[in-house]
C-alpha cells in the first residue's frame, strides 16, 4: 500500500487523453475480428469454430457481425487466422434508427446516466464500473452516474435482458424524463451473447426497448463505452 501511495505521488493520476486523441497504451482494447477473403472450406471451417455465429461463411470469405463476438479468439487461433483490428471505436447506431442529433447545451457538461443490469454476467459491468476510475475519469466529460431514472438522461443496458428483468427495465425506462436515449452495451445486450435467446432470456435490449447506440464486446473495453455515450449524446458522429 505504501508503494502505491508512493507511486502514486511521484507519477500523479494519468488520464486517457480520449477522444482528444487517440490512446494507444496497451491493453486498452481486446480488438475485433475483421472479415477477409478465405477459401470456400476453409471459411465454412472457420464459421463452425464460432460458438455464437459471428463469423458467417459468404463467398470469397467470411463476415463478422460484431454484435455477436465475445472474444474467444478461436478465430484467432485458427490455421487460417482472421485479421484484428485493434481499435475501439465500436459504437454504432441500429441500422433501422435516424441519425442521431445532439441533446443540446444544457447536457453538454451534465448528462446523468442510469446502468441497469439486465441479467449480465458481470464482465460488462466490471467495464462499466471502471468509467469512474482516474485513468478514464468520465467526469471530465460531463457524465454522471444516478441510482434514480427520474434523474436519467441516459439508460444504459448490460445483460441480454432475462425474464425477471424485462417489466423493471421498461420501467426505468418509461420513468425517465425526456429526451432520453438507450445505449445497449456488450454482446449480451446486444445478441443475447452465449445466454440468450433462450427460455428465461431475450436477444437483447431491442426486444423490449428503442436502442439508440450499440456497443458491441464481451465485454467491450472502457474507451469503446465511453465512445458509445459520445455517441448516444451526439457529440460524435459514426
Amino acid at each position: 500500500m505504501t508503494q502505491w501511495v508512493r507511486r502514486g505521488l511521484l507519477t500523479g493520476i494519468r488520464t486517457t487523453g480520449f477522444p482528444a486523441r487517440p490512446d494507444g497504451a496497451p491493453g486498452v482494447s481486446p480488438g475485433l475480428p475483421l472479415p477477409g477473403a478465405l477459401g470456400a472450406e476453409a471459411a465454412r471451417a472457420m464459421a463452425a469454430r464460432c460458438p455464437t455465429g459471428a463469423i458467417t461463411a459468404v463467398p470469397p470469405g467470411v463476415e463478422i457481425d460484431a454484435g455477436r463476438c465475445v472474444h474467444c479468439y478461436r478465430c484467432a487461433d485458427d490455421p487460417d487466422r482472421l485479421s484484428w483490428s485493434a481499435g475501439y471505436e465500436w459504437g454504432a447506431s441500429p441500422r433501422h434508427e435516424p441519425p442521431l442529433t445532439p441533446l443540446g447545451g444544457a447536457f453538454r457538461r451534465s448528462v446523468h446516466i442510469l446502468v441497469v443490469d439486465a441479467g449480465d454476467c458481470g464482465a460488462c459491468l466490471h467495464e462499466v464500473k471502471q468509467l469512474n476510475s482516474p485513468y478514464y475519469n468520465m467526469h471530465r466529460l460531463g457524465f454522471f452516474l444516478t441510482p434514480t431514472p427520474r434523474h436519467a438522461d441516459v439508460l444504459l443496458v448490460v445483460g441480454p435482458v432475462t425474464d425477471h428483468m424485462r417489466e423493471p427495465l421498461f420501467k426505468a425506462f418509461e420513468a425517465m424524463p425526456a429526451p432520453k436515449r438507450v445505449l445497449a452495451v456488450g454482446a449480451c445486450a446486444l445478441s443475447g451473447g452465449v445466454f440468450g435467446p433462450s427460455f428465461v432470456t431475450h436477444a437483447g435490449v431491442s426486444e423490449v426497448l428503442p436502442v439508440d447506440v450499440e456497443v458491441p464486446g464481451q465485454p467491450p473495453p472502457p474507451l469503446a463505452i465511453l465512445d458509445g455515450l459520445l455517441l448516444v449524446t451526439g457529440r460524435r458522429a459514426r
